[in-house]
């Protein structure tokens, strides 16, 4: 057998994940201190995904002193490390988050555990 195997065509031109998809997959990201998933809570300003699977991710958080921030960026790789070819993350601060960015599913969320929105 030879050590210069190349992939096959079907691999090397794999179709890679939506914006739409990779929102979806995004929604099983939670904040650890709300319990709500990072795209309900409008934390995810963009998607972008280049033609070769690249995916770019603007986000930002509740605070820019968040000491989850680790946490989220590795749960954010762990969900999209199947639909893309690599993940970046890119932090954002303006516009800064506030609670009117918060999807109507996550306020249910919200007010499910207490919150008063």
């Amino acid at each position: 057998m030879s050590d210069d195997i190349q992939p096959s065509d079907n691999v090397t031109n794999q179709e890679w994940a939506t914006p739409d998809q990779i929102l979806d997959a995004l929604k099983d990201a939670v904040d650890p201190e709300l319990g709500v998933n990072i795209v309900d809570l409008g934390l995810v300003y963009g998607v972008d995904i280049d033609s070769d699977g690249r995916a770019t991710i603007d986000m930002t958080l509740t605070s820019p002193m968040c000491p989850l921030t680790d946490q989220l960026e590795m749960d954010v790789r762990y969900l999209l490390s199947t639909l893309t070819s690599d993940v970046a993350i890119n932090w954002v601060w303006l516009p800064p988050w506030t609670l009117d960015m918060i999807s109507d599913d996550g306020r249910e969320q919200l007010r499910a555990i207490g919150f008063n929105l």
